[in-house]
């Protein structure tokens, strides 16, 4: 039987970097509800989730798959009747490339995941969230930046997005709080920056503790 006291945090782009540090960290604290593409990283995620002495549903799914979407959020709602959290750190990365130089192919993946996808799962995770629940993005300075064309431009706009929605239910709810990471060990930093000494870098637990603790006292 569902304990609809539990929390729930959805965390969308959860297979890597700070997606799974954010789901390891809220384990002990709520039910993780993990969405990523790659199949073999949500099941390495599960057992992280398990060793921190939490539980995850697992939703092997891409975000753009409007369908596929909305069928997880009815099943969440069937389920918990609400969401306490969503981290949304989901991000397509398009090559580093001179702006007159970037493919439609990659362009329409990074608009399609980065703009499209926030837009609609604001659209359908808005409701389970209600007046007290918290939604999380994450920006960076990349906008306007030399070569980061594609994923700037489309980073900006996702940016955008979360800004308009925070200004919108500051009164009333649910809080959405834009946190802006320190630069992270990441694989996707690695293809942005390669031959870079990670060692400078921040681990990305410690960045999800950091924000997790200043979301959540």
């Amino acid at each position: 039987m569902t304990d609809r006291t539990e929390k729930t945090a959805l965390i969308t782009g959860a297979s890597r970097g700070l997606g799974a540090a954010l789901a390891v960290a809220l384990a002990p604290s709520h039910h993780i509800i993990a969405v990523a593409r790659t199949t073999g990283g949500l099941e390495e995620l599960d057992d992280r989730v398990r060793a921190a002495g939490g539980q995850a549903t697992l939703a092997p799914m891409d975000i753009t798959n409007k369908d596929a979407m909305a069928q997880l959020c009815r099943a969440i709602y069937d389920r918990w009747g609400r969401l306490d959290l969503w981290a949304h750190t989901a991000i397509e990365a398009p090559q580093l490339t001179p702006a007159p130089h970037l493919g439609e192919k990659d362009w329409s993946k990074a608009l399609a995941t980065n703009v499209d996808a926030t837009q609609r799962l604001i659209t359908y995770v808005a409701p389970l969230l209600g007046e007290a629940g918290t939604a999380l993005f994450f920006e960076d300075g990349h906008a306007g930046e030399k070569y980061f064309s594609g994923y700037g431009a489309t980073k900006a706009a996702q940016v955008a997005l979360a800004r308009s929605w925070a200004a919108e239910t500051e009164r009333l709810g649910p809080r959405v709080v834009l946190a802006r990471p320190r630069p992270m060990a990441t694989a996707m930093r690695a293809r942005f920056y390669p031959g870079e000494d990670r060692a400078a870098l921040a681990p990305p637990a410690r960045e999800a503790a950091r924000i997790l603790a200043e979301l959540l006292p």
